[in-house]
């Protein structure tokens, strides 16, 4: 069933499923993407501040999208988002770990503009096995309404 904008309240919290961290992908995307040696080398990186290999940060949001994904936003009206306020890397994320995602709606607010879509302001975590908050983000998410199919698209020109 597609989630609406409709459909959301604040307090409300989504369990978007869990991803288990493992070596091979966390090396595979930090050769591509972020390529310090505590993310790409399991020697090097005991010698890091970490004391061992650790995900990318930006791997780590990869995964959380993914869930994201999966969880919630293909079957929605999701209409993209303007961007993130905040985003923290709380604690490092290891090969073995099992990181499940949440999403916590802090408001809803219809467009004034636009009333075929609205607002969902929300925190995004990522949690590891042993309930540590190890990713953090605050952002904004475009949903349409119910009633959208009602609303002339206001780019369209007759």
């Amino acid at each position: 069933m597609t989630k609406y904008f409709d459909d959301f309240s604040a307090g409300e919290v989504i369990e978007l499923g869990s991803v288990e961290v493992t070596e091979r992908e966390i090396i595979e995307f930090a050769r591509e993407f972020d390529p310090q040696s505590f993310h790409v080398d399991p020697t090097a990186a005991k010698d890091s501040p970490f004391g061992g290999l650790i995900a990318s940060g930006w791997h780590t949001c990869a995964m959380y999208m993914r869930l994201m994904v999966d969880g919630m936003l293909a079957d929605s009206s999701s209409q993209g988002s303007p961007g993130m306020e905040e985003l923290r890397w709380l604690a490092p994320v290891r090969p073995g770990d099992m990181l499940a995602a949440r999403y916590t709606v802090l408001e809803v607010k219809r467009s004034a503009t636009k009333p075929h879509r609205g607002t969902v302001t929300f925190r995004s975590e990522m949690l590891n096995q042993d309930g540590e908050v190890v990713l953090r983000m605050m952002g904004r998410g475009l949903y349409g309404t119910r009633d959208a199919a009602d609303v002339p698209n206001p780019v369209e020109t007759s």
